[in-house]
C-alpha cells in the first residue's frame, strides 16, 4: 500500500480509536452529576467506571484471538457498532441498572477497538514502516485522553446538553469509522476452514479476569483488603484461571495460544506493558482530582492542566517513530523511554500543594515524553517477532495486560491515597485543634472545596498534596522494574512486509511444504 492508502486506511481506525478512548474518559468530571440525577449510591458510581473498564479489559483477547481467525474489517464495525448500541443506551438510561449494563455493551465494543486497530495496522504495515504511523495513533490517544474529561466537564455545564451528551458524543464518530472503514480498508479475507472457537477457554479467561479486577476495583472500598470477599474472588479467580491454561494448553484453537509466551520479546514486553500500565495509568488517573481539590482549579480547567504530559507523549511518540522508521533501530527508544518515564515519576513524587504549575507542567511533560517513546513501540516490538498467523493473539495479549495493569494499580493506589488523605487530614485538624468527626476525612468522595472554612480548606489541599504525591512515589518502582525488563528485550531487526504480506508467504511455505510431504 502507498502511504495515502495507508493514511485513508487510517482515518477510520483513527475515528474508532478515538471513541473507544472517549468512552472512558469523557464521564470522568461528569459522573458525580449523573450518579445525583439518577438518584443512585456511591456503590453504583464506582460500578459504573468498572463495568466498561472490565468488559473492555476482559474481552480484548477475545478480539485478538478473533481476529486471526476471521475479517478483521468486519470485526471492526462489529465492536463500532455494540458500541452505538450502548452509547445509545447509556444516553437514554433512566435508572443506574440500565446505565450500568449499557457500560458493559460499550466496553465490549471498546475491548474490540483497542485490540483490533493495532492488529490491522500491523496486518497493512510492515514494522519497519510502522513506527511513524504509530506516531499518529499516539496523538489520537493523547487527543482523546485530554479531550475526554474536558468535553465531559463542558456538556454537564451546559444547560441545554447535559450529562446525556456525555454518551450520544461518541456516536456520530463511531458512524464515522464504520463508513471510513467500509470505504478505505482493503483487507483480503483469509477464510480458515479449520477455525473453531474454544469458548470454555473464553469463559474461564473472562470469568477468571473479571474476578480478580472486580477484587482489585472495589477492595479498600466496598470491603477490606483482608476480608472474606478478598479470599472468594481471588480464589474464584485464580482456580478459573488455572482451569483456563489446562484447557488452553489442550485445544486446537485457543484464545490466548500459551506458545508464544516462549517467545522472549513477546513474554518481556507483556510484563514491560504490566507494569506501564501500573505507573502511567495508576498514577496519573489522579492529577485530576489533585488539580482540582489541592490546587483549587475547576473542571475544565483541570483538563487543560493536563496538556504538558499530553504534549511530551504526543511529540515523542511521533519523533521516536520517524526515527525509527529511518533507522529500522528500536530499543534504544525502548530503554530511554523507560529511563525517562522513571524520572518523571520520581520528579512528579516531590509535588505538594504549593508547587507551581511551571514546575508541574515540566515533570508531566517529562513523564509525557517517557511515555510516548515506551508504550507503542513495546507492540511494535512484539508484533516484529511472531508470526503473522499470531498478530492478533499477541497484540490483544500486550493492551490486554496494559489495561489490566492500569486498573490494577487505579484501585490500589486508589486506597493508599483515600487512607493517606484520611491520616493526613486527621494529623492536620487535630493540630489545629478542630475535631476531625471521627471519620478523618477518609470518605471516598472528594469534598466540595467551596463549602469548606478557610482552616479546613488549607488542611485538605495539603493532604490530598501529599497523597498525590505518595501514589507517583509508589508508581516509580514500576517504572524502574519496566526499565529492567526493557533491557533484556533481544534488537531484532524490523520485517520490511507487512502482515498480509506475511500471511500469504507463511500459507505458502506451509503449502510447499505439504506438497514435498505428499511427493516424498
Amino acid at each position: 500500500m502507498t502511504n495515502r492508502q495507508i493514511l485513508q486506511a487510517m482515518s477510520g481506525l483513527m475515528a474508532g480509536m478515538f471513541v473507544a478512548i472517549l468512552a472512558g474518559t469523557v464521564v470522568a468530571n461528569a459522573l458525580p452529576t449523573i450518579i445525583a440525577d439518577l438518584g443512585a449510591s456511591q456503590s453504583s458510581y464506582t460500578w459504573v467506571v468498572t463495568a466498561e473498564l472490565l468488559a473492555m479489559t476482559a474481552t480484548v483477547p477475545l478480539w485478538g484471538k478473533l481476529s486471526d481467525l476471521f475479517n478483521k474489517k468486519l470485526l471492526l464495525q462489529l465492536s463500532l457498532g455494540m458500541f452505538v448500541v450502548g452509547s445509545l443506551l447509556a444516553g437514554f438510561s433512566h435508572g443506574v441498572e440500565l446505565l450500568i449494563f449499557s457500560r458493559v455493551v460499550q466496553g465490549i465494543g471498546a475491548g474490540g477497538l483497542t485490540a483490533l486497530a493495532q492488529v490491522v495496522m500491523a496486518a497493512i504495515i510492515p514494522p519497519r514502516r510502522l513506527g511513524k504511523y504509530a506516531g499518529i495513533f499516539g496523538a489520537v490517544f493523547a487527543i482523546g485522553t485530554v479531550a475526554g474529561p474536558l468535553v465531559g466537564g463542558v456538556l454537564v455545564d451546559t444547560s441545554w446538553l447535559g450529562w446525556r451528551w456525555c454518551f450520544f458524543i461518541g456516536v456520530p464518530f463511531a458512524l464515522l469509522a464504520i463508513a471510513l472503514l467500509q470505504r478505505t480498508l482493503r483487507l483480503p479475507t483469509v477464510v480458515r476452514r479449520e477455525a473453531k472457537i474454544d469458548f470454555l477457554g473464553a469463559f474461564l479467561i473472562v470469568a477468571g479476569v473479571c474476578a480478580l479486577l472486580i477484587w482489585v476495583t472495589l477492595a479498600g472500598n466496598e470491603f477490606d483488603w483482608a476480608s472474606w470477599q478478598t479470599a472468594a474472588l481471588t480464589g474464584a479467580g485464580v482456580l478459573l484461571l488455572v482451569a483456563a491454561v489446562f484447557v488452553e494448553a489442550r485445544t486446537a484453537e485457543p484464545v490466548i495460544p500459551l506458545g508464544i509466551f516462549r517467545n522472549r520479546t513477546v513474554t518481556l514486553t507483556t510484563v514491560a506493558s504490566l507494569l506501564v500500565g501500573v505507573a502511567m495509568f495508576g498514577g496519573t488517573v489522579f492529577l485530576s482530582q489533585y488539580f482540582q481539590v489541592s490546587l483549587g482549579k475547576s473542571p475544565t480547567v483541570a483538563g487543560l492542566m493536563s496538556l504538558p504530559m499530553i504534549l511530551g507523549l504526543l511529540v515523542s511518540s511521533t519523533v521516536a517513530g520517524q526515527l525509527i522508521s529511518k533507522s529500522g533501530v528500536w530499543k534504544r527508544y525502548l530503554v530511554a523511554g523507560a529511563v525517562i518515564m522513571t524520572v518523571g515519576l520520581g520528579l512528579l513524587s516531590t509535588i505538594d500543594a504549593d508547587t507551581s504549575f511551571t514546575l508541574l507542567s515540566v515533570y508531566m511533560a517529562v513523564l509525557g515524553i517517557g511515555v510516548g517513546m515506551l508504550m507503542q513501540n513495546l507492540v511494535l516490538a512484539a508484533q516484529n517477532d511472531v508470526p503473522a498467523s499470531e498478530l492478533g493473539a499477541a497484540t490483544s495479549v500486550l493492551s490486554f495486560f496494559r489495561s489490566m495493569g492500569g486498573t490494577i494499580g487505579t484501585s490500589v493506589l486508589g486506597a493508599v491515597l483515600a487512607n493517606r488523605v484520611a491520616s493526613e487530614m486527621t494529623k492536620g485538624l487535630d493540630a489545629a485543634g478542630i475535631p476531625s468527626g471521627g471519620d478523618g476525612g477518609g470518605e471516598s468522595s472528594v469534598p466540595d472545596m467551596s463549602t469548606l472554612p478557610e482552616p479546613v480548606r488549607q488542611i485538605v489541599e495539603h493532604a490530598y498534596g501529599v497523597a498525590t504525591a505518595d501514589l507517583f512515589l509508589i508508581a516509580t518502582p514500576c517504572a524502574l522494574l519496566a526499565l529492567l525488563t526493557v533491557v533484556f528485550i533481544k534488537e531484532k531487526p524490523l520485517k520490511t512486509t507487512s502482515g498480509v504480506e506475511r500471511l500469504a508467504e507463511e500459507a505458502g511455505a506451509t503449502t510447499a511444504t505439504d506438497k514435498t510431504a505428499v511427493g516424498s
